[in-house]
């Protein structure tokens, strides 16, 4: 076999005829033979999107691993967003463009759309990190033959991706953590659909905290088994609709109390104050 330090992974592709899923990673070319019957449902919502939009299609075509869905649910854009989707739209496995009842009801229309055997999602304003990120992510499944996999991910700034503002790092998968105000990252978070269709979709009267409920319910109430990947999975712009000002804190505050409690997890009063407390060394080092 050739000498590859000096081909990039499309040439070592090309070169060798492995498939085109097949990423290296090191000194180890990794095929993937286990892993390439495993098709990624990643589900993007859009609504006037435009700005940001093609960063993040981009991220999710630059795959190195190509057994990837990519659904895009948009809530009837009037801004340039369809452009960019038709731009991109060879990449793109289906679209829609129709009024809905909000991001998670969005969530929820491709979610029934999805055909993938994980589904994760990306928000349109964000990007995955690098080309071999659903790889990695593919092969955490089958090694530990997980139910769901999630990561690390770094907020930055909207003008420049590489400017990290917060560090959301994650830990080993520990059912009782939940009882101390943790979470996984929700953007980070693939769960299998097969899970999807037993446990069911966002509950959309939790607003801003259906993202929490949902993962509270597959991993603590039904006690899904989970794997922590070790790596940066997102790179999130900063800015979000539950963390604008004191007030929309305090509501989310009371909507996250209110999926503790629907899902079972004890003193959820305390834990739901918990719960911001404990992310605020994620900010330790930054200027925000």
């Amino acid at each position: 076999m050739p000498n590859f330090e000096s081909f990039t992974t499309a040439e070592i592709i090309e070169k060798t005829k492995l498939p085109k899923y097949t990423i290296v990673e090191g000194d180890a070319v990794l095929s993937g033979l286990k892993e390439k019957s495993i098709k990624v449902s990643i589900i993007t919502v859009t609504y006037n999107s435009a700005r940001f939009l093609g960063d993040c299609i981009r991220s999710v075509q630059m795959q190195n691993y190509k057994n990837i869905e990519h659904i895009i649910i948009d809530g009837k854009s009037t801004d340039g967003t369809i452009g960019i989707i038709k731009k991109y739209e060879a990449g793109i496995s289906r679209w829609i463009s129709e009024t809905d009842k909000g991001m998670y009801d969005a969530l929820n229309k491709g979610m029934k759309m999805a055909t993938g055997d994980v589904i994760g999602i990306l928000n349109s304003d964000d990007v995955l990190d690098n080309d071999h990120v659903i790889f990695n992510i593919v092969r955490e499944f089958v090694a530990n033959k997980a139910d769901a996999v999630y990561g690390d991910l770094e907020y930055v700034a909207q003008e420049d991706t590489d400017k990290v503002l917060r560090v959301w790092k994650g830990m080993p998968y520990n059912r009782s953590r939940f009882e101390h105000g943790w979470m996984p990252a929700h953007p980070t978070f693939y769960v299998k659909r097969s899970l999807v269709e037993k446990y069911g979709g966002y509950e959309t009267h939790y607003f801003s905290a259906a993202d929490y409920e949902f993962m509270a319910r597959y991993l603590y109430q039904h006690k899904i088994s989970a794997s922590y990947l070790p790596k940066l999975i997102v790179r999130m712009r900063m800015g979000g609709a539950s963390n604008i000002n004191i007030k929309q804190r305090l509501r989310a505050n009371r909507r996250d109390y209110l999926a503790m409690k629907r899902n079972k997890i004890p003193f959820a009063f305390f834990v739901s104050i918990l719960k911001p407390l404990i992310k605020l060394h994620q900010f330790t080092g930054f200027n925000v």
